[in-house]
């Protein structure tokens, strides 16, 4: 099953480790993740004209997603923006 982060982006749902509402991030440590993936290189902007909501870590990368969290967790629990190979 894959789950399509905007753009022309899509990830397998099993290897996302979680997905996180990018406007409301004000956890210090949170913070200090996204400088560090920032600094080595690991973020993924999906679409650069679009602002982010979003940022989803999969695997070593981070995208940052333009479709909010909310819409993105929904999409993972129906079958509504997935697609099965």
């Amino acid at each position: 099953m894959f789950l399509h982060l905007g753009g022309d982006v899509t990830v397998l749902r099993k290897d996302i480790v979680g997905i996180f509402d990018l406007e409301s991030t004000k956890n210090p440590i949170t913070k200090e993740f996204l400088e560090i993936a920032k600094n080595e290189h690991s973020i993924i902007k999906i679409m650069d004209k679009q602002p982010s909501k979003s940022f989803i870590i999969v695997g070593d990368n981070v995208y940052y997603s333009p479709i909010s969290s909310n819409t993105l967790q929904k999409r993972t629990l129906n079958k509504q923006g997935l697609s099965e190979e």
